[in-house]
């Protein structure tokens, strides 16, 4: 399983090891991108992963990356050849298409496109040309191909012509929060210069409301942008995920306003933790909360800040949304989702026609 440590995948990665473990199924991961940090060193020596191979290969979706996706497409092979996998799961596109002696299954947790088409409204300006070429035909050679809602793998068909495809949910499990008394307190979680998480937005309304905001993730843009400068809310920065866990089980509100999120991991660890969730109004969130969430114009400030008001006046249904978040995140379980991908391997594993398509 390739995987990198930038965002969800490394998350999702973990998880599904971990859900897939007691099926008899095991995975070795391989890394690309920038290192891993200390707390998901340490998260990766608790999990079942049974070995990893880590790389410094830029991902896919970096400037210019080609020479190093290339390369890093030699390394796999020979890791392959080496590793006998009955299976390659590929968390990118691009390698789908190399000569490898198992079946593979791409997984379109996001692309550059659809996240273009959602923060803009129109595709990806020329110079990404190669990089929809290569992506496009990974979901072609592969498999089969995974999403994990019903909202990304229509994008995926969308900006790049799949046909056919799996949904299978992404999980967390229920114990990665524990249980506090809840505080008049909304958190946010993402990176501040990511237009599609809209977590600037949160700033912005925070010095409207009679209530502490604090933010978690990365401050600086990796492009070396400077650095945010807050308004309305107070900066935690990045964080282990394990102090991350404790900012979840205090905070009532945890809020989210994205133009872009093809399934929402830091929703469920918010839902998790019986956090009331005010979303981003856009498919991929209603598919996954339905009636569990309130849901915004992620581009109205005015709506963000007058629900969050609300919301923080009125306990009753402040804790009456936390609840119903609890029960719609406990659907998301490592069981279904190991259920879901034991399915797509057996299948692919068995030359399905059309898995991919």
């Amino acid at each position: 399983m390739t995987a990198d440590a930038v965002g969800g995948v490394w998350t999702y990665a973990l998880e599904l090891a971990a859900a897939l473990e007691p099926h008899g199924v095991e995975v070795v991961l391989a890394t690309m991108g920038p290192p891993m940090q200390r707390g998901q060193r340490e998260e990766l020596a608790r999990s079942p992963v049974v070995a990893v191979h880590e790389s410094s290969f830029a991902l896919e979706w970096a400037d210019e990356p080609w020479a190093d996706v290339d390369a890093a497409g030699d390394w796999l092979l020979q890791l392959g050849h080496d590793v006998a996998p009955d299976l390659v799961h590929l968390n990118g596109y691009v390698h789908a298409p190399l000569a490898w002696r198992a079946p593979t299954v791409v997984v379109a947790h996001s692309d550059v496109a659809s996240w273009w088409g959602s923060v803009h409204g129109d595709g990806p300006p020329p110079s990404w040309d190669e990089y929809r070429r290569r992506v496009g035909d990974g979901l072609r050679t592969a498999t089969a191909v995974v999403a994990p809602t019903e909202a990304m793998l229509d994008a995926t068909r969308r900006w790049y012509g799949l046909r056919g495809g799996t949904v299978v949910p992404n999980c967390r499990r229920s114990d990665v929060v524990a249980g506090a008394t809840k505080e008049p307190l909304v958190l946010a979680a993402g990176r501040l210069w990511d237009e599609a998480k809209n977590v600037a937005a949160v700033d912005r309304v925070g010095m409207r409301l009679d209530a502490p905001v604090v933010i978690a993730g990365p401050v600086g843009h990796p492009g070396g942008a400077d650095e945010w400068h807050p308004r309305g809310a107070t900066l935690l920065g990045p964080l282990p995920f394990a102090e991350l866990a404790g900012w979840l089980a205090r905070a009532s509100l945890f809020v989210l306003p994205a133009r872009y999120e093809p399934f929402g991991l830091g929703a469920l660890e918010a839902g998790l933790a019986g956090c009331a969730l005010v979303l981003g109004d856009i498919p991929s969130l209603r598919e996954v909360w339905e009636d569990a969430a309130v849901f915004v114009d992620p581009d109205d400030d005015d709506e963000l800040a007058a629900t969050l008001a609300r919301l923080l006046a009125d306990d009753r249904a402040r804790a009456a949304l936390g609840e119903r978040a609890l029960a719609r995140a406990g659907t998301y379980t490592p069981a279904r989702t190991a259920a879901g991908y034991l399915d797509v391997y057996r299948r692919a594993a068995a030359g399905v026609a059309g898995a991919a398509r």
